[in-house]
């Protein structure tokens, strides 16, 4: 399973830190990629909930768009 997710107000390493720290922390999620030129936050795994992950990137400080 991979998700993508539009994340307008990522621009820098610590936006990308604050993300992954928070995501990768959601059950079932196996990786985070951080695109900060695309301003996409890419997640795969097995099962996990679309909106837990959408409100661990809220957590880190950041709107899913």
């Amino acid at each position: 399973m991979q998700t993508s997710y539009s994340v307008p107000g990522i621009s820098c390493e610590h936006c990308r830190v604050a993300v992954t720290g928070e995501v990768s922390q959601v059950a079932g999620v196996g990786t985070v990629d951080v695109d900060l030129v695309a301003k996409r936050v890419t997640v795969a795994g097995g099962g996990f909930d679309d909106a837990t992950v959408r409100a661990a990137i809220d957590e880190a400080g950041y709107d899913v768009a």
